[in-house]
């Protein structure tokens, strides 16, 4: 995990986890499991993909019961085939068994958004784009989710609504106009904040840049409207391409010349990597 990562909020994460799987009491395991029980065991990737969520294993075991030891062996980030094994796992059955639920919806979930953002930045090698995530995440998971695109080579975008002023459609009408919204931002947000206005056509393009938007990003155009957007820019503002791009063929986006591509789908309806832990 990296080293700005907010461990007390993980910690409270993974203890509100913990609470809403365990509830009462792992009836299952305390009936047909010994006390002084211990086992052993491994997390397996059963298909290829990158993993996210290794680094939180240990912590997780760790605030359920000290005396389980997790050794990760391939770290957040990395690259694994079915069948590799990406951590080992000792200590009282009991408690490996009651947190193997949870410790498996954090790692899949995580490695599913890597594994997505994986494939999004492979399929655009050889252009200067970037892929970016959007704030489409699940609530509470945000910060896990966005470093789950770090690690699959992806940019973030917002954390959230304070981070960065981004107009879009609605902002603009109940403003009444883009060089409404970008006055009125200029006027009572912190100069230090860059100003990003959403974009439908080359007549709302021009003025944005007249308005001296830092970035413009171009909303549901075709490939050959986003080339044009890009060409009528020159350099002036950042651009983004976004609205549907886990749909669309990241290739030929790229190839219009965005800085940008922004995809909610790598955090909103990303499929889980398929992992599981079996006991020695």
């Amino acid at each position: 995990m990296s080293e700005q990562f907010d461990y007390i909020g993980l910690n409270r994460l993974i203890t509100t986890a913990l609470a809403e799987d365990i509830g009462t009491g792992d009836i299952t395991t305390i009936s047909c499991v010994a006390e002084d029980a211990v086992s052993s065991g491994r997390f397996i990737a059963k298909a290829d993909g990158v993993v996210c969520g290794a680094g939180i294993l240990a912590r997780l075991f760790y605030i359920l019961d000290h005396r389980v030891h997790v050794k990760v062996l391939l770290g957040d980030g990395a690259h694994v085939n079915k069948g590799d094994v990406i951590a080992e796992i000792e200590g009282p059955a009991r408690s490996i068994l009651t947190g193997e639920r949870t410790a498996l919806n954090i790692l899949q979930h995580l490695s599913g958004i890597a594994t997505r953002t994986d494939e999004a930045v492979r399929s655009i090698e050889g252009y200067d784009t970037k892929i970016a995530d959007t704030r489409k995440t699940l609530p509470g998971l945000r910060v896990l989710e966005k470093y789950a695109v770090r690690c699959g080579g992806g940019r973030n975008h917002r954390f959230n609504l304070s981070d960065g002023v981004l107009i879009k459609d609605n902002h603009i009408v109940a403003a009444g106009g883009i060089r409404e919204a970008v006055a009125a931002v200029r006027k009572n947000a912190p100069h230090t904040l860059k100003i990003e206005v959403e974009t439908e056509s080359i007549a709302q393009i021009d003025e944005a840049l007249e308005s001296g938007a830092d970035i413009i990003m171009l909303d549901n155009m075709t490939v050959d409207q986003m080339a044009e957007a890009v060409r009528h820019i020159a350099g002036r503002a950042i651009t983004e391409a976004s609205g549907n791009m886990g749909d669309r063929d990241l290739k030929q986006v790229a190839a219009t010349g965005v800085d940008y591509i922004s995809i909610g789908a790598l955090t909103h309806s990303v499929k889980a990597l398929d992992i599981s832990l079996q006991f020695k």
